[in-house]
């Protein structure tokens, strides 16, 4: 079964997030509000390095805290907003 395509962007896209608003990658943890499993700064850097995808629920979570549509963190043709 073939692997689908991911975002090139969207590790950098996370960590910017997370450096714009000031947050620790456990700070965020918490910010995030992500109630579908436990979630620990571990995989947030896993996340930020590209290793891992985040869970569509979890995209979702990273946009409203930024106050970004989810379009903005999964099309690598769109910046986020300065």
């Amino acid at each position: 079964m073939a692997k689908r395509p991911a975002p090139k962007k969207l590790a950098k896209k996370l960590a910017q997030i997370r450096q714009r608003l000031g947050l620790s990658q456990t700070e965020l943890v918490t910010a995030l509000k992500y109630k579908a499993s436990p979630l620990r700064a571990s995989q947030i850097s896993n996340f930020e390095n590209g290793n891992r995808e985040p869970p569509l629920m979890l995209l979702l979570a990273y946009a409203r805290l930024a106050g970004i549509s989810t379009d903005v963190l999964i099309d690598d043709k769109l910046d986020l907003p300065g």
